[in-house]
Order: C-alpha cells, then structure tokens, then sequence
C-alpha cells in the first residue's frame, strides 16, 4: 500500500463480451461500441475519446497485467471492481474472474468488490424519450434474501481468500452501492440489519478477523430508478456498516451549468460535501476524487443533446491533468491529518470512458492523468 495513505480505483468491468450483454445487444457487444460512436454534441466538445491502448479485452490476462502494472506504478493500491450479481445470478465478471484473477502480476495491486445492486436499465444507448422512469429496466437491483446469502457465500470462497484481495486490518474491504436497493429486497433496514450482520459472521467463520462493510452513499440521484436514502447517519450505523464514501462528484451536486459545467466549481461544491459528511456521519468518511464526467456517449447520438435526465446531462469542462493533480494533492494534504488507518481516498474512475472519467490513457492526453497521480501519490 501506498507509504501515506491507501488509494483505491473504482473499475467498471463492461469491456469484454457477457451472455446478458449479447442478449441485449447482440453478438460480440461490449460498451466500446458506445465509446467508438460517440460524436461532438456541442461546439468545443471532445469526443470520441480514442484509446492509447485499443479497444482492448479486459477478460484477457495479459490485457489486464497491463493495467496493473500501470496503475500500481502510478500509485494505485487497490482495484474496486463494479461488481453486479441479480436474483438471475451473476452479471460482469470476466474481467475480474478471467482477467484480474489470471493476470501473472496480481500480486502487484489489490482489490475488492463493491456490489453494484443499482437497477441496470437499458442506456447503452438511451432515447431521448427514454430517460429517467422511462428508461427500460433489465436487472432489478433489490434482491432476495435467498440471493443474498447465495452471493455472500460466492464472494467469500472466490475472492476474500484470494492472497490480493484487500483488507482493512485483516477483515475484507466489501462495499456496497444502493442501501434504498438493499432494504427493498431485504425487508426494511431490520433485515439488511439481520442480514449483514450473518454476512459478517460467516466471514468471520471462515477465519477472517471481521468484514468491513462499507456503504456507499450520495444525496443526487443519478441513475434511473436511484433513490436517495433517508436519515443516512442512523441507517448506516444501524446496519452495520463501518465506513462510508462516494462513487462519484456529482452525487452531491448537480452540474447546473449545461453543456459544459468547470470541474473546478464541481471539486468546490463535493468539498463543502465532504465538509458536511465529516461533521454529520458518525462512521469514517472516505474521500472521494473524480477524474471528470461526460455521459453523452450512452446517448443516441442522433438525438437533440438537451439537459433532461442522465445521461442527456451537462459534461465537466476543465478538469485538466494539472486540475486532477491539484484536487489529488488538496485531498491528500487534508486526509494526512487523519490516523492512519483512516488514510483512504477513492478515486473515480480507472476506466468509466463512457462517463468520460478514466484515468487510462487516450490519443489526445496519453499518459498525463497518470503522470499527476504518480506526482501526488507515489
């Protein structure tokens, strides 16, 4: 881990081919489709964003060996993987399973799983006329308390045993995306309740020192179907929970500039988030910092760009390598005053290029975002 403090790396794992995506979308499919066919929306506007690397297979080792070794070298500690398992079963797991897993370097980074159960909805592309309610839903996000234990016991055989997978103090780091999600399927926070503190029993059964539970949390929906939770002090600490963070900036803030709203203001607007949260949450706060946003590309590009719902939404302008650099370097001073099991920042995104925040590198930008991390971080 890193000298000062820990760095995690949200990943999302929708570049390789999945039986549901095929379903869905057709043979071969994966969300480079989206990032090849994206196009200018607005004067001044950059897209398609072109990777350095390719259109790469993440499910294939030697792709993701790449990556590790990159991010490690960089200053990256640990991978979060978007992690999706619905009452069907589970969903994305290739890069992780196949790749991850059989990278020859995995000892080189951590990772962990933050279980995505948000509903997944048919955006890859939306239709104007089918955001927000509108938009189809595939995968319900609630799941069965059957399903659960299912999954948890899968979670804690394939991947807590693993030698890289991520631990605080000993017990393994699990985060989880949607608490509204979570109760729905679970019967109310009683049950989430009841049945965290199960899952935590039977990690510790399997001879780990505790599990650490962590919650994500934001007070701007964003997604379609996303509910905002409700007394989350008291619901967190409740459930069970040890710590909580953030996926993303603007889950505390809408952009309220359209097209195009300065990633300065936004880094300012999550502060006086972040500000908030360490005086109200009574668990640890782990910080967050967002690389940009430009969800156009889940668009159809054919339809008006018009500020409706996500991802019809403003983009973040500005956020250049050295304003990266910047907002790393103000949140890690700020957190190196923290005890040091505390030090821990998560950072959004490793690979989101259809949220237009990654730090994998581009044609226009090649390396420079990882150059700025490994300034501040390593």
């Amino acid at each position: 881990m890193s000298k000062d403090c820990t760095v995690a790396c949200y990943y999302f794992p929708n570049y390789h081919v999945d039986r549901r995506n095929e379903e869905t979308h057709g043979p071969r499919w994966t969300e480079w489709e989206l990032v090849k066919r994206a196009e200018p929306r607005f004067p001044g506007h950059r897209q398609p964003r072109v990777p350095l690397w390719g259109y790469e297979d993440e499910a294939d080792p030697m792709v993701m060996a790449r990556k590790i070794d990159t991010a490690a070298s960089a200053g990256i500690d640990a991978f979060i993987f978007d992690w999706y398992w619905y009452d069907d079963g589970p969903f994305l797991r290739r890069a992780l399973d196949e790749g991850f897993l059989g990278a020859p370097n995995n000892d080189r980074l951590k990772f962990s799983l933050m279980w995505a159960n948000h509903n997944w909805v048919d955006i890859h592309p939306a239709a104007l006329n089918g955001v927000g309610d509108r938009a189809r839903l595939l995968y319900p996000g609630a799941v069965s308390h059957k399903t659960f234990v299912t999954m948890t016991d899968a979670v804690i055989e394939c991947y807590f045993s693993h030698a890289s997978y991520w631990t605080i103090s000993g017990s393994p780091y699990f985060s989880i995306y949607d608490l509204p999600a979570l109760a729905d399927g679970l019967g109310g926070i009683d049950g989430v309740r009841q049945a965290l503190a199960d899952f935590r029993a039977r990690v510790q059964a399997a001879g780990f020192p505790g599990l650490h539970l962590n919650a994500v949390l934001w007070n701007l929906a964003l997604l379609p179907g996303e509910k905002t939770a409700v007394d989350v002090n008291e619901m967190t600490q409740w459930m069970g929970f040890d710590s909580v963070t953030s996926y993303v900036w603007i889950h505390h803030g809408a952009l309220e500039s359209f097209p195009v709203t300065d990633y300065n203001i936004v880094r300012d607007r999550y502060f006086q988030y972040w500000d908030h949260a360490e005086e109200t949450f009574r668990l640890p706060y782990y910080p967050n910092v967002t690389m940009g946003w430009d969800a156009s590309p889940r668009t159809i590009q054919s339809d008006k760009f018009v500020n409706a719902r996500y991802p019809f939404m403003p983009v973040i302008g500005g956020n250049t390598p050295e304003r990266f650099a910047e907002a790393l370097s103000l949140v890690k001073r700020r957190i190196l005053a923290r005890p040091r099991e505390q030090r821990i920042v998560t950072v959004n995104a490793w690979n989101e290029w259809t949220e237009g925040s990654y730090l994998e590198p581009d044609t226009e930008c090649g390396m420079a975002y990882l150059e700025a991390f490994k300034k501040v971080f390593n």
